[in-house]
Formats: structure tokens, sequence, C-alpha cells
């Protein structure tokens, strides 16, 4: 079978959620998926980067990396969201972002897409669960497949238990608090799993469709 083709898409302000996406790529890319690492458009003004080191910092180290577009999406088997949490939900780059797939979704290339999602905030109840929730809301408008954590591995329950997706804590300086990076590693290996279980399944009812043309043409000749 081909392989799962999948997309991580992330917002970060001063590099933990990019982070959190490059274990996702390295877990992908381990069990056998092809990978993009795409950031959304940056909203804020360059005067307010400008004055914030580590905001500034991490745009310059990140200038780079591909900005995400309506085409990776349509390439993409499955998807993984990374973004911290403002004020309970997303940030407007990751909803702009969303808000612009309007056209990819009433084509239907939105249909059963494998979708997770990971978060981020400043403290234990900054709402980083109601932020994987609230991106979840519109995968459910797209008719994609969700594909959460749960507790499927012992290293959710070492991340901090949020079954949700993947989050993590951030201090004032900048470092995780909590040890996340194989509860990243475990969500994104089932983020794959799905997928190619759902890749299969696509291809076997296409195998059957056909043969059922198949049949029907000789039992019309009969």
């Amino acid at each position: 079978m081909d392989k799962i083709k999948l997309a991580i898409v992330y917002y970060s302000m001063s590099g933990t959620n990019y982070q959190m996406a490059k274990w996702a790529a390295e877990s992908a890319e381990a069990n056998g998926a092809e990978v993009r690492i795409l950031k959304v458009t940056e909203l804020a003004p360059e005067s307010v980067i400008n004055e914030n080191p580590i905001w500034k910092a991490h745009v310059d180290d990140t200038k780079d990396v591909k900005i995400a577009d309506s085409e990776d999406l349509d390439w993409a088997d499955a998807i993984i969201f990374s973004a911290p949490t403002r004020f309970g939900n997303l940030p407007s780059q990751m909803k702009q972002f969303i808000d612009l797939q309007g056209g990819l979704w009433f084509e239907g290339k939105l249909m059963n897409k494998v979708v997770s999602a990971m978060s981020s905030a400043q403290n234990p109840h900054g709402g980083q669960e109601s932020t994987v929730r609230s991106l979840y809301t519109s995968m459910m408008h797209w008719g994609a497949i969700v594909v959460t954590p749960g507790y499927t591995d012992d290293s959710i329950f070492k991340a901090g238990g949020n079954p949700y997706g993947t989050t993590v804590t951030v201090d004032q300086d900048g470092n995780m608090i909590e040890d996340v990076k194989d509860a990243v590693f475990h969500q994104t290996k089932r983020t794959i799993e799905v997928a190619h279980w759902m890749k299969k399944g696509k291809i076997t009812d296409e195998v059957i469709n056909e043969d059922s043309e198949v049949i029907g043409v000789l039992g019309d000749g009969s």
C-alpha cells in the first residue's frame, strides 16, 4: 500500500508547538509516512513581534518552513494540528487557516481526512482541552475522522492524562513542564494507523465496486 501522507499544520509563537510538530514528524516517518511540516500565516504585526525577543527569534528560526495552503490539505491522507490556546480557544492564525478552506470543503475534498490535534498553555488549566475540542468541532463540519489518543498508552498518563490530544504546560521561560514527547509519538502513530485503515477500506470498497460493475455487465449479457 502507498505511504500515508501526513500534513502537520502548526502555529507557534515561542517554539513549543513547532517542537511538538517536529516530534510528530519524527514519529510519522518512523512509521512509514510521507510528511510535510507546515506553519500557518502569522497575523501579528511585525512591530509587536519585534518587541518580544523570544517570538522574534522563533519567527527568524522558522522563516524557511513552508506556509500551509489548501493544496497541502488536499494532498494529505491525515492531518495533525498543533497550536497554543488563546483564551481557551484557537489562536486567530490557526482559525483563519481553517476558515480559508471553504473551497475544499465545498468540493468535498476534506471528507474522511484523518485528523488529530495538540496544544499548549502557560498553566495546567489554561484552556488546552477546550482548544483541542474547538478544533475538532470544525473537523466535524468537514466530515473528517477525528482520532484522539484516549487512554490507549502509558505515555498519555506521563504527559498529564489528556485524552483529547497531547497538551503541555509551558513555564515563563518557555520550557515544557510535562514530559510529552512519547505521547506525541504515540498520538502520531495512532493517527497513521487509523489513516491506513481508512485507506485500506477505501481501496477495498473501490475493488468491490469495480467487481460489482463487471458482474453486472456479464449478467446483462448472459
